[in-house]
């Protein structure tokens, strides 16, 4: 039986002015974004005539691996939460696609909380702990999408010279491939740092009750208990039987992620696109909105995928079948990434119901 619940994050009581103001800067980058794209002839919307030409058998395609990636990364979660409490797979499924909907759907990345504040219902897994595992999974997909992208540079050859511009915006094209060798060494960082809170558990939990006891006992207790709890969300790592299906699971929807990205590729009549350069475009993509942005990822999305597409595209492609492109994939992310979370929410029990489901599902 898993051990009672502990209490996670609490939304502070007066969160409405503060929602206020990051919906605020959050549409001021989307309308900054807009301006940026306006700016360099990189069309929102195609223009209609390029829209008749989408091939909807290939679009049918795409959206079935979509669906299927989705699952995948869905599915994998519960390898990292089951170190720390059983939960049923029907819910791990559920939460995971209202999470993943929610951080595509609220602005400034303001949906990654969704998932810890929802798994913590069940009652067999605090809050802190469920944070840990979505952070985990964040530095991991991060590090592997920056590998993916580094091999994509390598196995896709980009045009040669590199663009000294992006459509119509005076911004040269050999900027990503150096945005992505820094994100490689920031994941790598940042998975070795991982590593070490889980490794060196007691000495973090001494280091810190030492450095905030200087302060204050009570918050140095306070806050070596949470981190305590949030390095419990990493306790997959020391066991193979949770880490091996785990990166098995992140090899998969990665891959699968990419072939929808090769897949969108012949709807929109970006026929020569190989599979390593829409590797490199994902890459970009997800390099792009990692950072805080408008609902909806707009506006990031498209300057990301623009780029992405420039290192392979002459310009007149880029801005013809390259902006359906854009315009298609974004459209079919966010609308199914958004679709499947309201889905799911319709079936989201009440606090009593989850805590009962959990109950019989733990053994």
């Amino acid at each position: 039986m898993s051990a009672p619940a502990t209490p996670g994050p609490r939304p502070k009581q007066n969160a409405l002015p503060a929602l206020g103001l990051k919906l605020a800067a959050s549409l001021l980058l989307a309308g900054a974004c807009f301006w940026i794209l306006q700016r360099g002839a990189l069309r929102v919307v195609p223009e209609p005539a390029l829209l008749r030409k989408i091939d909807y058998r290939w679009l049918t395609v795409y959206v079935a691996v979509l669906l299927f990636s989705h699952l995948v990364r869905a599915l994998r979660w519960r390898f990292l939460l089951a170190p720390v409490g059983h939960v049923p797979l029907g819910t791990v499924l559920r939460v995971a696609w209202i999470g993943f909907g929610a951080t595509a759907a609220l602005p400034l990345r303001m949906g990654e909380a969704v998932r810890p504040l929802l798994i913590r219902r069940s009652g067999g897994i605090s809050g802190w702990a469920a944070t840990g595992t979505v952070g985990a999974e964040r530095v991991i997909d991060g590090l592997y999408l920056s590998v993916m992208l580094f091999a994509a540079l390598i196995l896709a050859q980009p045009l040669v010279p590199l663009p000294s511009h992006i459509g119509k915006l005076e911004v040269p094209a050999a900027l990503v491939p150096k945005a992505a060798y820094g994100a490689l060494v920031l994941f790598g960082c940042a998975f070795s740092l991982l590593a070490a809170f889980h490794l060196k558990r007691e000495a973090t939990r001494r280091l810190l009750e030492r450095v905030i006891g200087l302060v204050s006992p009570r918050l140095a207790h306070w806050v070596t208990e949470r981190v305590d709890q949030i390095v419990q969300g990493i306790g997959f790592l020391s066991n193979a039987r949770y880490t091996v299906p785990f990166l098995v699971g992140t090899s998969i929807y990665w891959f699968t992620a990419a072939t929808a990205f090769w897949v969108m590729g012949r709807a929109c009549g970006l026929d020569a696109m190989s599979f390593w350069q829409a590797c490199a475009v994902m890459g970009v993509l997800g390099l792009g909105i990692l950072v805080p942005n408008a609902p909806g990822f707009f506006g990031t999305f498209q300057l990301a995928v623009y780029a992405g597409l420039a290192l392979y595209f002459p310009e007149d492609q880029v801005l013809a079948a390259g902006s359906l492109y854009v315009f298609v994939l974004y459209v079919c992310q966010v609308v199914i990434m958004v679709g499947l979370g309201a889905l799911c929410l319709l079936f989201e029990p009440s606090r009593t119901s989850a805590q009962a489901e959990a109950a019989a599902g733990s053994p």
